[in-house]
């Protein structure tokens, strides 16, 4: 699969990278519903064996329990991949969640992350989600600074932030990457937040290219309404009228372009998210190994500039884009 330079890291990512958030399992704040952990093994391993370079997972994915299921995953592999995983977001023993990034604290995330993950070094450890309560984001970046300078993680990113919280982190040590939402349906940082990455030479790691699954193909009304009520999907703006039918229609256009090419219609949306040169590289995340095989292909798969246009033109867009992309 094709790779590229993440940021300032010595880092050469492949097109794609393995998201763990769905595998945390259920019960939590923001589940995807329960999970076999066997099945998400395998899942991992179907990945590293297709090409995938890189994992991302978070520690508050399943409280814990994705880091750790990421590490059986790996155990006795030959060559390991780079393993990503993020700090700021914080449970209490009834597993309510909350963000914060008091030195303290992210000190102690490391450490468990560490340990669940059962590696020396993070390779890069992101701030989940950024804190705007007086100085305290920038008294958890100098943290995190501190455990870079430590040798306990290689490299440091942060996810959800905006350009004026990048400039604040940035004063105190450089940001290798940032992790943002971004989609077909979802294309706030495109006006302001990629061009700056770009010119700042900061790598861009997307997360839900597939829309958290609307942009698959295998989205259905009627597997809408089966979900589990612990996934957070169903209290989704996105899965819900009125924004369901347009959703809906787009992955018909989505199916229509990716089938001249052989390609399925999640493939498509994720070659989409590739085409911007400022995005280094994007995060599917995979339940089986089925789903795996459904969208591996997306790492070398480019959409023409005439494609580009007709699937924006079913969102009403009809904004030019970059044609050929990062990997051509």
């Amino acid at each position: 699969m094709r790779k590229r330079r993440l940021g300032n890291s010595d880092m050469d990512l492949t097109a794609l990278g393995f998201g763990a958030w769905a595998i945390g399992g259920g019960g939590w704040a923001f589940a995807w519903g329960a999970q076999d952990d066997a099945r998400s093994i395998e899942a991992i391993q179907r990945a590293l064996d297709s090409g995938i370079n890189w994992i991302d997972t978070a520690a508050v994915y399943g409280l814990g329990h994705s880091e750790e299921v990421v590490a059986k995953a790996l155990e006795g592999r030959d060559k390991r991949p780079y393993v990503f995983t993020k700090c700021g977001m914080v449970w209490d023993d009834q597993g309510r969640v909350s963000r914060g990034l008091t030195a303290d604290s992210v000190r102690r995330e490391c450490e468990a992350s560490l340990r669940r993950l059962k590696v020396d070094a993070i390779d890069l450890y992101q701030v989940h989600w950024p804190v705007e309560d007086g100085a305290e984001l920038e008294e958890g970046w100098t943290a995190l600074a501190e455990l870079q300078r430590q040798g306990k993680v290689r490299w440091l990113g942060v996810s959800n932030f905006n350009v004026s919280q990048l400039e604040r982190v940035r004063r105190i040590a450089p940001v290798t990457s940032l992790q943002p939402p971004y989609s077909l349906i979802h294309r706030d940082i495109e006006d302001d937040v990629l061009p700056y990455c770009q010119a700042q030479g900061i790598g861009v790691i997307v997360y839900s290219p597939m829309a958290s699954g609307l942009l698959t193909g295998a989205m259905t009304r009627e597997r809408i309404q089966a979900m589990p009520d612990d996934d957070w999907r169903r209290r989704s703006a996105d899965f819900q009228e009125p924004k369901l039918s347009h959703h809906l229609m787009l992955v018909e256009r989505l199916r229509e372009v990716a089938e001249r090419h052989g390609r399925s219609p999640a493939e498509a949306a994720i070659a989409w998210t590739l085409r911007d040169p400022a995005v280094t590289a994007a995060i599917v995340g995979a339940r089986s190994a089925k789903q795996v095989d459904g969208f591996i292909h997306a790492g070398n798969f480019r959409l023409t500039s005439e494609e580009v246009r007709e699937v924006e033109e079913a969102l009403g867009s009809g904004s030019a884009m970059a044609p050929g992309g990062i990997y051509a």
